[in-house]
């Protein structure tokens, strides 16, 4: 079923162009259209009834940068924050949508989830997956990029993406490391 436009829930504004002067950053709301962004939009917004459409907007544009960044590093061992993970599940909700996105972007970004222990949590995967957000020419929204204990806001989102000991990544801990982009 498609989702349309609801009362009381604004509709995205387009992709908007790169300001003017100097290199600006990759648009990652750009990676979907007006309609593909708003139909997971609003399934982050069913998902998490109260949160604030801006918040959930905010959220589905950094799942979009996390998920083209590991598709263009697939070997580093990156993962996202809950906060991000809300957006990358809505966004796998969409099977066409999500298969077609990483087409796309050159390959599949498979999700392992983990259910939450914050023993297992790392604070370098969390720099590491905001230094590879730069290297693929976004600028990371701070604020949803923080560790387990200062989450911003919450969400439905319940599980993460740790290593394990022995060095395998936190995207696909069967297969070392990698986010299982390479073969299907």
């Amino acid at each position: 079923m498609a989702c349309k436009n609801q009362p009381g829930r604004p509709v995205p504004p387009p992709c908007s162009a790169k300001p003017a002067g100097g290199a600006a950053p990759q648009n990652a709301r750009a990676l979907l259209s007006d309609s593909a962004f708003n139909a997971v939009l609003h399934t982050v917004l069913d998902n998490n009834p109260g949160m604030d459409p801006s918040m959930a907007s905010r959220i589905l544009v950094e799942a979009l940068k996390f998920v083209h960044a590991a598709s263009l590093f697939p070997t580093v061992p990156i993962a996202p924050t809950r906060e991000v993970d809300e957006g990358w599940h809505a966004l796998i909700l969409h099977t066409h949508l999500y298969a077609t996105l990483c087409s796309r972007l050159g390959r599949t970004v498979h999700h392992y989830p983990e259910r939450p222990d914050p023993s297992r949590h790392d604070p370098e995967v969390v720099t590491r997956t905001v230094a590879l957000i730069e290297q693929a020419g976004y600028t990371p929204d701070a604020e949803l990029w923080t560790g387990p204990d200062r989450a911003l806001v919450g969400v439905a989102a319940n599980c993460s993406h740790t290593p394990v000991p022995g060095g395998c990544g936190p995207i696909n801990p069967g297969n070392c490391a990698t986010h299982g982009g390479g073969e299907e």
